[in-house]
């Protein structure tokens, strides 16, 4: 337990007016946007300064308590639920664009900034960040680089660690650092910044990041199209891409997310349909006509039903809204939503599919899927009820089941929604051992005394870490899966 005497410390670090104990601030702060996972911190602190952080943190080692940093919380591996010990560090009030230099194409950001309130702020300038995750509304930059968060722009132009240029970061001993800069090419020493990129919390905490921009594209253009046959749809998909085209977004929703979407958001989809595909090209208005043209033919050579092109930038809206609500419209179905990614090649997604089909009939379950068809990236969306305990039991199997058929594949556990908690034994079981040892062995030496973010990615032996069941089953689950080892 942290003692009473090392609050009064934390107390007095970030004034009494920005610390939090009270029962109702604790449960509030216990849990994330994971489905499943909970603990109650023992305090959480709200610092303005990066002095109070490398304060905090230099408490931390010396007093031995761990810190969870946390942005909106909208995370979905568990990365910053509270671990045993712990106090919550929040950050989502850093949320100032300090700067958008125009002529270097780059933006300094504090790390509680909305990730959608620093595209509109650059998109009205005529510049573009592209990163857009799907949480992107509520999600902060901040949270987007601890996760490496990805999105439906990601095929034609990367993830959140592509438009990274620098940061500045308390590292685990308090120590603060700038990394990377406004520099085209800098390969002085080890490449520190992408190090951190995408580490989750165990081995800083971001106070400023430095964003690439790039210049808006001229125009766009936004298109449904259905499809009979998941594999028509697949197939299409691979077309476009050997046909050296690279949408913007390239996204598909399968039948049970179509038939929740359309009772959600009354978009007037075809219910009857195995999948349909969300298709977005950008740039020059000659060069997107050329491109929406052939994606047409090729999408109607793989027996395309219809094809929707949006007329106007509202039309436009409300195609992509169709891939936009797809979590809120499968989460109104059942009481618990258990949404997942996997990464597969892209050659392998219908495979990928037709193995979540099965997983998911042999084990009594209600799947949606939907994804990024362009980088293989796929959401297996499980609704159930976490008041049903054997349901539960077999949601655990079904996602085991399918997380060992992606790394079959050629595939990952992850593509965008990091390890975390939530996936902390998966990563462990399907990864090398050297390899977990040597994330074992560079957090060890970067944090020594354990006080980021501990146990999230993987377990940190022999010290005990892990979320805090909420009844007498889930203890004996976290049991088996070795979650207190």
């Amino acid at each position: 337990m942290i003692a009473s005497s090392t609050l009064s410390k934390l107390k007095s670090i970030v004034g009494q007016d920005n610390f939090f104990d009270s029962p109702e601030y604790k449960l509030v702060y216990s849990y994330d946007g994971t489905p499943l996972l909970s603990q109650l911190p023992v305090a959480i602190v709200r610092p303005q300064l990066k002095e109070q952080i490398s304060s905090i943190v230099q408490l931390a080692n010396n007093e031995r308590f761990a810190i969870v940093p946390r942005g909106s919380g909208s995370g979905l591996s568990g990365g910053s639920i509270p671990t045993e010990d712990s106090i919550v560090l929040l950050t989502n009030h850093w949320n100032k664009i300090l700067e958008v230099d125009q002529r270097n194409l780059a933006a300094w950001v504090e790390p509680g900034v909305i990730t959608a309130q620093l595209q509109a702020e650059v998109e009205s300038l005529g510049l573009f960040y592209p990163p857009d995750p799907g949480s992107a509304a509520i999600s902060t930059l901040g949270g987007n680089v601890a996760e490496n968060a990805g999105g439906l722009r990601g095929l034609k132009y990367g993830v959140t660690k592509n438009y990274i240029l620098g940061m500045e970061v308390v590292l685990p001993n308090g120590d603060v650092v700038l990394l990377g800069g406004k520099s085209v090419k800098d390969v002085a020493g080890y490449n520190l910044k992408d190090f951190l990129i995408g580490s989750e919390g165990t081995l800083g905490i971001y106070t400023k990041i430095l964003l690439k921009l790039i210049p808006k594209p001229e125009d766009s253009s936004t298109m449904l199209v259905f499809f009979d046959r998941l594999t028509d749809a697949a197939e299409s998909v691979s077309d476009i891409i050997a046909s050296r085209i690279t949408p913007a977004v390239l996204e598909f929703l399968d039948n049970t997310t179509i038939r929740c979407v359309e009772d959600y958001a009354h978009l007037k989809l075809p219910t009857a349909i195995e999948a349909l595909l969300l298709i977005e090209v950008d740039g020059h208005p000659l060069v997107i006509k050329e491109d929406v043209d052939k994606i047409a033919v090729l999408c109607k050579k793989h027996h395309a039903l219809e094809i929707k092109i949006a007329h106007d930038t509202e039309e436009a809206a409300k195609l992509r809204s169709a891939r936009k609500v797809a979590f809120s419209a499968l989460a109104r179905v059942r009481p618990t939503t258990i949404l997942e990614d996997v990464t597969v090649p892209r050659s392998e997604i219908v495979s990928m599919l037709d193995k979540i089909q099965f997983i998911a009939k042999k084990h009594s379950l209600q799947f949606g899927n939907f994804g990024h068809a362009g980088d293989g990236n796929l959401h297996p969306t499980c609704l159930t009820d976490e008041r049903d305990i054997s349901e539960i039991h077999q949601a655990e199997k079904a996602f085991d089941e399918i997380f060992t058929e992606a790394v079959l594949l050629g595939g990952a556990i992850t593509g965008e929604h990091g390890v975390g908690l939530a996936k902390r034994q998966f990563l462990e079981k399907l990864t090398p051992s050297p390899a977990i040892e040597m994330m074992r062995q560079i957090k060890k030496v970067l944090d020594p005394n354990a006080v980021l973010n501990p146990g999230k990615i993987f377990s940190l032996k022999p010290h005990c870490e892990g979320p805090m069941p909420k009844n007498p089953e889930q203890i004996k689950k976290y049991l088996d899966a070795g979650a207190f080892t």
